[in-house]
């Protein structure tokens, strides 16, 4: 395999894409993201969701759903098509909601934080779909944008790792707390950031193939022979 992407790396990645498994791959990833979201950072650990952050959510499902779609049948120009327009969508928007994220966040902790906008608990998803009221415990947002630190309910008792890491993260998520290293909003817009660019990349060479195929159909012998009579 390797050895072929060394000599016809685009025909490669274009060929790759035939393929069930970059398409279930995809949408694992982007499920996975949002179930350490949800099951890790907001169950285990008390970490409450934004309202940039449910739309956050929104993005990966949208990305995870054009991977199951274009994994049915992925020779299928179609629904690879509608594949692509779903994955490329989710990441733009998701790109564009952590952003924003990110912008509040920086505002919140500034020595000004007001005039911040963009964080509501009345949640508006793209074509007005009322996923906060369909299933609130994931859509529904339930803390503030910028405050992504653990708030324990009374009463709950924690285990030994669940005190260890909410204490970790007791100033808000952060890759690395200690030093307040890339906040929750810079990780995800280069998670989106990296998906954009190898789903451009995919979609280039992708494309790229199909052209290559339809100038060489039009110039083969065959074809050149039937145009000459």
């Amino acid at each position: 395999m390797f050895n072929t992407f060394k000599t016809a790396p685009i025909q490669t990645i274009a060929g790759w894409q035939d393929k069930r498994f970059l398409w279930i791959l995809m949408a694992a990833v982007s499920l996975f993201m949002v179930i350490l979201a949800h099951s890790v950072f907001q169950i285990w650990l008390y970490m409450r969701p934004c309202e940039q952050c449910v739309y956050i959510r929104f993005a990966f499902f949208c990305m995870a759903f054009g991977g199951i779609i274009a994994a049915i049948y992925p020779k299928n120009i179609g629904l690879k098509l509608v594949g692509y327009a779903l994955a490329f969508w989710g990441t733009i928007q998701g790109i564009g909601y952590s952003l924003k994220l990110n912008k509040i966040h920086e505002a919140a902790h500034s020595d000004n934080p007001f005039g911040v906008q963009g964080c509501n608990p009345e949640p508006t998803f793209p074509f007005h779909l009322p996923l906060d009221k369909w299933s609130p415990e994931w859509f529904k947002p339930t803390g503030d944008c910028g405050y992504d630190n653990p708030i324990i309910p009374d009463g709950v008792v924690l285990s030994n790792l669940q005190k260890t890491i909410t204490d970790f993260y007791q100033d808000g998520w952060y890759l690395w707390p200690p030093s307040h290293f890339m906040n929750m909003a810079q990780a995800c817009l280069i998670t989106f950031g990296i998906c954009l660019l190898v789903l451009a990349v995919a979609a280039a060479c992708w494309l790229l193939t199909l052209w290559r195929k339809h100038k060489t159909h039009e110039v083969s012998p065959h074809n050149y022979s039937t145009q000459a009579r």
